[in-house]
């Protein structure tokens, strides 16, 4: 930890937001101070950041961060301009990705925060593409998600959470016939049957790293006779979804993620297909209500089972900032275990670092086990460009399209776009395109 992190002070936190208002920033505040701009991308949990980067503020004579809450486009702005922020903490998604591609981004192997971070979990940051011989990015916050179900509903009815499909099967039997909904599905919004029911039926049948490993492989080659594509590998999963929309609410075709989180705050359903961000809208409703949580099991195997999780939060400094020092120590701060623990227990989300206790919320209890033993994927909805129009066709099967047909005109999408992305750079390269843009 750099001598500036190991200052203590730590005034209280002032409570107003430190958000930019200005494009630019001159190098010093107004005391002298060297002036960092800090991105952050997630505005639920502006306060808590804000109320951190005032502790940090507060703690040390040198540096001065100040917040810039404008969102992604106005980054990629900056970095065409020249006029990167100095220290991002952002969504970590093909758009941000574009800048480990390029190798924007400076190289963050040697920070403690680096050696303090989950070596499983960098597969999963590497699907998005990568910088060779760099550490582009390192994950700060990781979301998990997987079924949310009524605890009492269960016990009322002598069930035990399914680990197979089979039991799975037989738990929405016996609901159905208690005459309780088992699943309560909202197929009006496209994202709600991409994140969930999409998501979650493929995550739970294959290794979703391998298979998209493969179709990058194929690329323009994918299709029918192709070692991979959709309408081979997905054909199972997506008939098993299928299956299991005929288990939910009469009206799930017109309804939408509003709708689900009231229903479900009023105990019309079993199971909900939804990440933990549900939780603070069905406590509105029902603060009291015993929730919890398990991976959707779609094979007869419980060693298949895994949680869905994307990065949520990525630490990265661009190549472009002017003030990497100072942008370095603010980074080791964010990592402090106090800070990076207490931001994720906030948001309920799973702290991604090699020493950090697991959450204490029982309403994600469920996940930890899997988390923690690297029972993870990433969403393959988000594993593809946005040119394919994943959620408008995971709601077009389970409304009732063939899903044999959409599968057949993914694997058409993908080796069109024959997967785009800028091959992987490396530090020369790098270095080559920075001389070059100097002369």
């Amino acid at each position: 930890m750099s001598s500036r992190s190991r200052r203590t002070l730590r005034a209280g936190a002032a409570t107003a937001a430190v958000v930019l208002a200005a494009a630019g920033l001159a190098g010093c505040s107004a005391d002298g101070r060297e002036t960092i701009r800090f991105t952050f991308s997630k505005r639920e949990a502006l306060e808590f950041m804000t109320e951190l980067v005032a502790e940090y503020n507060a703690s040390q004579d040198d540096v001065e961060v100040v917040m810039d809450t404008s969102g992604v486009d106005v980054v990629s702005a900056s970095f065409v301009r020249g006029n990167p922020p100095d220290i991002m903490l952002a969504n970590y998604n093909y758009e941000i990705a574009r800048f480990v591609q390029r190798c924007a981004l400076t190289d963050l192997a040697d920070t403690e925060a680096a050696a303090s971070t989950r070596e499983d979990l960098q597969p999963l940051m590497d699907q998005y593409g990568y910088c060779e011989g760099r550490t582009s990015a390192l994950p700060y916050s990781v979301m998990a998600a997987s079924v949310i179900y009524n605890k009492q509903i269960f016990e009322d009815n002598g069930l035990d959470v399914p680990q197979t499909w089979d039991e799975l099967i037989e738990v929405a039997d016996t609901l159905q016939d208690a005459g309780v909904t088992p699943f309560y599905g909202t197929f009006k919004d496209d994202w709600t049957v991409g994140q969930g029911w999409y998501d979650y039926s493929l995550g739970g049948s294959m290794d979703v790293i391998e298979f998209f490993d493969g179709m990058a492989a194929e690329g323009t080659e994918v299709g029918p006779d192709s070692a991979v594509s959709f309408q081979k590998d997905y054909a199972e999963p997506m008939d098993k979804m299928v299956q299991l929309a005929a288990y939910t609410n009469e009206d799930a075709n017109s309804r939408g993620y509003g709708d689900g989180n009231l229903a479900f705050s009023n105990g019309e359903a079993a199971m909900y297909l939804q990440g933990p961000w549900a939780f603070s809208e069905i406590a509105k409703t029902a603060p009291d209500l015993e929730l919890g949580t398990f991976p959707l099991p779609m094979t007869d195997d419980p060693a298949d089972l895994a949680v869905r999780v994307n990065m949520d939060l990525a630490a990265m400094i661009p190549e472009g900032s002017r003030h990497q020092d100072a942008a370095r120590d603010f980074l080791e701060y964010l990592y402090l275990p106090e800070n990076i623990e207490a931001y994720n227990a906030s948001q309920l989300g799973f702290t991604p670092t090699t020493d950090a206790a697991a959450p204490d919320d029982p309403r994600v209890e469920g996940m930890i086990e899997y988390y923690e033993n690297g029972q993870i994927y990433q969403g393959p909805s988000v594993l593809v460009p946005k040119t394919i129009p994943v959620f408008n066709y995971a709601q077009a099967m389970i409304l009732g399209g063939s899903p044999e047909s959409y599968l057949r005109t993914m694997d058409a999408d993908w080796a069109r776009v024959a997967f785009r992305a800028p091959a992987p750079a490396s530090d020369a390269d790098a270095a080559a395109e920075t001389e070059e843009s100097a002369r």
